[in-house]
Order: structure tokens, then C-alpha cells, then sequence
């Protein structure tokens, strides 16, 4: 474990978030990719890695670690070393979906060009169909506890909150959410699942929802209940693990069924967290159609920890720093963020599945880098029985693999330094 570092000043990372690099479109990811020497040497140079690197087989481990140089411009360039990559081993994506969804969320408020409607705006769920709940406007002089587009993204990138992915999903629409993302690069994608239980064909359906003018409480704006009338596919085939699964309280022998679930390649993720750090990156036509508003609050709410970021639902206690910065520390309750260390990230835990899939700003050794990862940690081989081996194998390895990393990067020559320069204060972006 590094010790802690020194606080230096926090304006280094608007450089790095404001950046104008060489530009890019998204592919469909290959189903594999040669291992990367430099990785694969890093990862067997930490003996806290090796116990699941000598086995990564059984763990199913894939491992995304990208540099950032930049020009003297600070124009940043992207070099991939990847680790078993592999988009035809299916993995749980879990809580990363929470990202796309929560850009598709933003991107669909300016593509509606409703005057007055903003992700501030009061929301209203009603119900058309099994399996829907309901969420009525209440009125609240805690802005924080009205239901609104802004408010759900919130709770989904700060606690990574399973109601709040709900009402995005059911606002998208599932047909709308995954052809958009096809259209933006992202055709192997599939987000078709509630975090609710839900069969296929009631997530197929989603609400009925009102936007309500805050002032007066009036409807501003309705969205009719909908259906998918086209179920999609699965971009693998038939997926089943594990070699038993539980269900209805019971151990049930067999493999757990997936074919149905929501999926997303590690490098789709990773791809698309890099287009809304860096959207320069992207061709347009590959671009979220975001508001410079839109990105500041999605790197503010990706990078602060609950409490750490003053939305009022969070305090202290339950919800602490390392709550969801699996990649560096693990998780760990008593773990206190470092100072000059940024992590702007998305994680996933399911199913025995963990990922993480961060950015690291990092202003002590002016150096930034990206890194993602996701392994399965299921020793019994039952899904959905809640025994899995997170605490003592998963987010240790992650926890190390992050501190791994950053102190290669922090040794690493680069041609440039990064600059620091003012980073964008909350109360602009609330």
C-alpha cells in the first residue's frame, strides 16, 4: 500500500477533463484481444495480484489499462494495454449501465427541446402494466428529495441507487435506449432489464410519466406509457452459468440463465466513459448531445463520494469515502480518500461479478490514466445464493491493481506534464 499522498492543488484536473484530442469513433469491440507484455508483466510483478492472475481462467479476469499522453497543447492521446479482453465471455454487467443510461437520461431532456425542461424539472411515474410501480410528484423544500432526472443520477452514480436506474430506464423507453446507443457505436450493447423482478416481456413496457412546471406544480410535459413490440436479441447466443442457481428459496441444480439480461462489453464501457471525459475524442456523430453543464455535473457526481458531495440524502456513516471506489481502495469502510487523487468511475457488483471502470486524475505526480477491470468470484458455483467471495478476494485484487498501477504511472516518463489549472466548483453544476 502507498502511503498517503500530499494535497496539492485540486485545478489540475480541469485540464485533464477539458481536452481537445485526435478524433475517434467507437467500434464494435473484437471478441478478443492479444494480452498487452507491459500489463501482463505489471500484474506479475505485485504478489497481491498473483493469486488471481495465475488463475485467471477461473476468474474470468479482463483488464483494460489505457495511458494518457499529452502534446505540448495538452492534447491528449489514448494507448490501450489490455488484459484477457474478451467481448464473447459474457459478464454481468450489473451497475455499469447506470452510465449510459444516466447520459442517455441528460441527452433526451435537450433532444426533446421542451422549454422549461431541464433535469431539475418534478417527475411523476404512474403505472400501465405488471411489474411497474408507481412514483407521484410530491412538492419538498428539500430540492434534493424531488423526484427529477438530476436527482436519479444523482443517487445512481453517487450509491449506485437501483430504484433511481428504474425511472431512467422506464423514461428512455428500451427500444429508444438501445437504439440510440447503437447509433452511437454501441450495437452490441444491450440494456433490457429493470433492477426489479421483472419478466422479459414486462420490461419490455415501460410507464407513464409527467414532468411538472416546479412553480406551479402543472404538468408540463407527458410521456404515453410504451411497449418494445420487438424483443431484442442476445449478441452471444444462449449464456448460462454456474452449475446451480437459486431460486424461489431453493437451490435449484443447472446453470443460471443470462440470455436475457442486460449486456455490456468491458470496452464498451470503458469507451464510454472516455467520450464523456473526453468528448473531443469522439466524431460528433459518435458524441452524447450533452450540454457543457451536462458534463460538468456528470464528472462532478462521478468522481465525489456520497457525503463528499452535498447532496443532502447522504451522510456520513453508511456511506463512506471508498463506498464506491472499488479500484484503489477497495471498499474499505475505514479507507480515506487520498489527497491529490481524483476517480471518476462506474462499478458493478452482481451475481459474483465486480468491475470497476474508472479514470484516475492524479495532481501529486501530474499523471492520468484509465483503467478497468472485472472478475467473477463465485468459488461455490451456485448464483444468486449471496455467497460470494467479494471482501476477500474481489476487492482486495482491485484495491491492488489500482495502487499497482498508479504507482507505475507515477514513474512513468512522459513527453508532457499536465497542467493544473481551476477545476469547476459545485454550487455551478447542482
Amino acid at each position: 500500500m502507498m502511503r498517503p499522498l500530499a494535497l496539492l492543488a485540486c485545478g489540475f484536473f480541469a485540464t485533464l477533463l477539458t481536452s481537445f484530442g485526435p478524433v475517434a469513433e467507437p467500434k464494435m469491440p473484437l471478441q478478443s484481444s492479444p494480452d498487452s507484455p507491459l500489463l501482463d508483466s505489471l500484474l506479475r510483478a505485485d504478489a497481491r495480484l498473483l493469486p488471481v492472475v495465475e488463475r485467471a481462467g477461473e476468474y474470468e479476469l479482463q483488464i483494460i489499462y489505457t495511458q494518457i499522453n499529452r502534446d505540448a497543447r495538452q492534447r491528449p492521446t489514448f494507448v490501450e494495454h489490455t488484459y484477457r479482453l474478451d467481448a464473447g465471455q459474457y459478464f454481468n454487467p450489473a451497475s455499469l449501465v447506470k452510465l449510459p443510461t444516466v447520459a442517455l437520461a441528460l441527452e433526451k431532456l435537450n433532444r426533446l427541446h421542451q422549454l422549461g425542461l431541464s433535469r431539475r424539472s418534478p417527475m411523476s411515474t404512474g403505472t400501465a402494466f405488471r411489474c411497474q410501480t408507481p412514483a407521484p410528484y410530491v412538492q419538498s423544500a428539500d430540492s434534493d428529495r424531488v423526484n427529477t432526472v438530476g436527482n436519479y443520477a444523482k443517487r445512481m452514480l453517487l450509491v449506485s441507487d437501483n430504484g433511481a436506474y428504474n425511472r431512467l430506464y422506464e423514461f428512455l423507453g428500451q427500444r429508444p435506449l438501445n437504439e440510440r446507443l447503437a447509433e452511437l457505436g454501441y450495437p452490441e450493447t444491450r440494456i433490457v432489464r429493470r433492477f426489479a423482478p421483472c419478466d422479459t416481456a414486462a420490461n419490455r413496457h415501460t410507464n407513464p410519466l409527467e414532468f411538472h412546471d416546479p412553480a406551479t406544480g402543472q404538468v408540463s410535459y407527458q410521456q404515453p406509457a410504451a411497449v418494445n413490440p420487438r424483443p431484442f436479441d442476445s449478441p452471444l447466443g444462449r449464456i448460462s452459468k454456474g452449475r446451480a442457481h437459486q431460486a424461489g428459496g431453493r437451490i435449484v441444480p443447472g446453470p443460471y440463465d443470462f440470455t436475457t439480461a442486460n449486456y455490456l462489453p468491458l470496452h464498451s464501457i470503458t469507451r464510454m466513459l472516455r467520450s464523456l471525459l473526453f468528448p473531443e475524442d469522439v466524431s460528433a456523430s459518435h458524441r452524447f448531445q450533452l450540454t457543457p453543464d451536462d458534463y460538468s455535473f456528470l464528472r462532478y457526481y462521478l468522481h465525489h463520494t456520497p457525503h463528499g458531495s452535498g447532496y443532502s440524502l447522504y451522510q456520513p456513516g453508511r456511506y463512506f469515502d471508498a463506498y464506491k471506489k472499488y479500484l484503489y481502495y477497495g471498499r474499505q469502510p475505514a479507507a480515506l480518500a487520498e489527497p491529490g487523487l481524483r476517480i471518476y468511475n462506474i462499478v458493478g457488483m452482481s451475481h459474483g461479478y465486480l468491475a470497476d471502470v474508472a479514470y484516475f486524475a492524479d495532481s501529486t505526480h501530474q499523471s492520468e490514466f484509465m483503467l478497468s477491470a472485472v472478475l467473477y468470484v463465485n468459488k461455490n458455483g451456485i448464483i444468486n445464493d449471496g455467497t460470494y467471495e467479494y471482501d476477500t478476494v474481489g476487492l482486495p485484487f482491485l484495491a491492488a491493481l489500482g495502487q499497482q498501477i498508479r504507482h507505475y504511472e507515477a514513474t512513468r516518463n512522459r513527453p508532457v506534464a499536465s497542467l493544473p489549472i481551476e477545476f469547476t466548483q459545485a454550487e455551478t453544476i447542482r
